[in-house]
């Protein structure tokens, strides 16, 4: 993002100014000058360690800065910290600036609102009890306003739909900081007992194991993406034909999963569903994928298990969780005409449902060596006419909605060159038997992708599915 929007740059210098404000007051608050170092020594160090395994994970330290010190000496405790920390994406200064500037609002924020409702002196008297609900409300104020600034960058320097900006945004992020909150409160409360600072920084251990914890999850759901995109390239080395149809798919998936209202999880999981729906194709002889020829029905047969295939190899990836149903279903229609098994209307998984309507539409609108796209009004029309029968026209109409939105803008262009093939013998036409075969022009009323003696269940794009 390096071609930043003046709105943006206004909008981050506005809250680099009112972070300056918060702390202007630092040198008339009379905070103890060495407990201000000690956490903000703690913060830096941690945030340099942790940053890039597990953002977020010092908002303990910042917190215990916000129940025990006067607001802007804990707005304090976060810009060292925030400052030093290693930024990757460009423009390196405006994201440094819009890095520290977050924390410091929200931790003057947070102590503010302790401050106002006596926790502070709660704090001091060691009073645990009657602490909770001022520590509560201050970290409900510390996340509110984190996930105000977050979801307000997104509206002005992306231009993300308001409804989309914020979206989920307060839900997930609640759970994490209300824990943190309870340590940043306990270390606070043993600071000013009898037992002093040293003990208190025990209770970060317990949450040092946590971290470790969730660093070793993201090391091994690294792993897991990195084998998702070995699996995509093989297939699309083994069959040059749909080059980026995958993405294209897990682009389309992800649409409608967000118009249908998904949560952001539930939105990445049918993403890696349309990315892998044609993995199977890697237990498909390459001959009968590239074969210049009609099918025989046994070919055909052959090509038909592919979804069999692809639940095989992903089915032991645990974090995929329904995407695994979508690559054995992508292939079921709501008439039953569909394979491996035939499945009817509700009995296909609601994430097959959605990688089919996807993988249709990314058939219909892709070009290929052996005929152009068809134009994405003329697939949605398709996609329409054949709602209900082959398609599931909830899934339908979701997508209808998100390129009225959106539009259609594929991450992976459609009219990627394949790899050359071998040239065709003389007498033969340089277009593909098998090409002509799976696409021929279509007569009235027939989708096209479809031959003129398919039977009503095969929708379009189906052929080339197989392909």
């Amino acid at each position: 993002m390096e071609a930043v929007p003046a709105r943006a740059r206004v909008y981050v210098a506005g809250v680099a100014l009112a972070a300056l404000i918060c702390l202007a007051p630092l040198p008339a608050a009379g905070a103890p000058w060495w407990a201000v170092a000690l956490l903000a020594a703690l913060h830096t160090g941690g945030e340099r360690i942790t940053a890039r395994r597990s953002p977020g994970a010092c908002h303990p330290v910042l917190l215990a800065g916000a129940f025990l010190l006067p607001p802007p000496a804990a707005a304090l405790v976060a810009l060292p910290g925030a400052l030093l920390a290693r930024v990757d994406q460009r423009p390196v200064l405006l994201r440094r600036i819009w890095r520290a500037a977050e924390p410091v609002l929200a931790v003057w924020a947070a102590a503010r609102v302790f401050g106002l409702l006596g926790g502070r002196e709660a704090v001091a008297s060691a009073d645990f009890p009657y602490a909770l609900l001022p520590a509560a409300v201050a970290v409900l104020v510390f996340c509110a306003v984190l996930v105000l600034l977050d979801g307000s960058v997104l509206l002005v320097a992306e231009r993300v739909p308001a409804r989309r900006a914020w979206r989920g945004l307060f839900t997930r992020s609640l759970a994490p900081l209300g824990v943190h909150g309870l340590a940043g409160l306990m270390m606070a409360v043993l600071w000013r007992s009898r037992y002093g600072p040293v003990v208190s920084l025990l209770v970060l251990l317990p949450m040092c194991v946590s971290w470790w914890a969730f660093a070793q999850y993201h090391r091994e759901r690294a792993a897991h993406q990195a084998t998702i995109r070995a699996l995509v390239q093989a297939v699309e080395i083994k069959d040059g034909y749909t080059r980026g149809h995958g993405e294209r798919v897990g682009q389309a998936s992800m649409m409608i999963a967000r118009e249908l209202g998904m949560d952001d999880e539930r939105v990445e999981v049918l993403r890696f569903a349309g990315i892998l729906h044609d993995v199977g194709k890697l237990g498909v002889p390459t001959r009968l994928l590239r074969k210049d020829g009609p099918l025989t029905p046994e070919e055909r047969r052959i090509i038909e298990l592919h979804p069999e295939y692809g639940h095989e190899m992903v089915r032991g990836i645990s974090f995929l969780g329904e995407a695994r149903a979508a690559v054995l279903h992508h292939h079921e229609r709501m008439d039953g005409s569909g394979y491996p098994y035939g499945l009817v209307g509700d009995r296909i998984p609601e994430s097959a449902r959605v990688v089919a309507v996807a993988d249709a539409f990314d058939a219909m609108t892709s070009t290929r060596s052996y005929r152009r796209a068809r134009p994405v009004e003329a697939a949605v029309a398709e996609l329409e006419r054949c709602a209900g029968a082959h398609f599931d026209p909830r899934m339908v109409e979701a997508l209808v909605r998100a390129l009225d939105r959106h539009g259609w803008h594929p991450v992976v262009t459609a009219d990627e060159v394949p790899p050359p093939r071998p040239p065709a013998p003389p007498g033969r036409g340089t277009e593909p038997q098998a090409a002509r075969r799976a696409t021929p022009a279509a007569g009235p009323g027939q989708p096209q992708g479809t031959s003129p003696g398919t039977s009503p269940g095969k929708s379009p794009g189906r052929q080339e599915a197989h392909r």
